[in-house]
């Protein structure tokens, strides 16, 4: 009798909490995917950062005009000037569209990358390229407004122990900001500069 009464109610537990579980009324509402009531996308905003000729630049630099961003490093051996090439590419695809768009490369590795040194690198990009660099925070912080992952990934020597060289592991989007300083788009590594050109071409003639 007694192992009986305990099978039932081991299995009106079950039962109760199957329904807590997958009635409507009890069941937990799923977690928002939007970091804004309005479902805006929140990449972007401000931030505080050194120009290639050592003068302090913000947010204000994007407004008035559409913008490509993307964060990377000077001694990134392969993603980041494919990335910047490929915004040129673009831009050049876009034709007279590409001259109102403002092209941006902003530093995660500003102890290597002075001013100087993103002065000579931009140059090899197109001309209307900036370079944005400034402190460790600085940096840090603009890149956390556009949810931007960056680490250092040192070299190891013989013995396994770090050296003092290293790679930055980031991420690879270029973002497409509007003239008011808002996200748009972004474009993943692999996009090619066709493909943003067409996309920009659709944003850009959407009153």
């Amino acid at each position: 009798m007694i192992k009986r009464a305990l099978i039932a109610a081991i299995i009106l537990s079950g039962t109760i909490a199957v329904l807590t579980v997958y009635l409507p009324s009890n069941r937990m509402p799923p977690p928002s995917t939007s970091s804004s009531v309005s479902g805006e996308v929140q990449i972007g905003g401000p931030f505080t950062l050194v120009s290639t000729a050592g003068a302090p630049v913000n947010e204000d630099v994007l407004l008035g005009h559409y913008s490509l961003i993307y964060f990377g490093f000077t001694h990134c051996p392969d993603i980041c000037p494919l990335a910047l090439q490929g915004m040129t590419d673009a831009l050049g695809v876009l034709g007279p569209v590409g001259d109102g768009i403002l092209p941006v490369f902003i530093s995660l590795d500003p102890e290597r990358d002075t001013p100087e040194v993103m002065a000579g690198y931009v140059a090899n990009f197109h001309p209307r390229f900036i370079g944005l660099t400034g402190s460790v925070e600085q940096s840090m912080a603009a890149a956390q407004q556009y949810k931007v992952y960056a680490k250092k990934a040192y070299f190891k020597d013989a013995d396994g122990s770090n050296t003092n060289d290293y790679l930055v592991d980031h991420t690879g989007f270029t973002y497409l900001m509007d003239p008011s300083g808002r996200y748009a788009a972004h474009f993943s590594k692999d996009a090619t500069a066709l493909e943003m050109a067409n996309r920009i071409n659709q944003l850009v003639a959407t009153p």
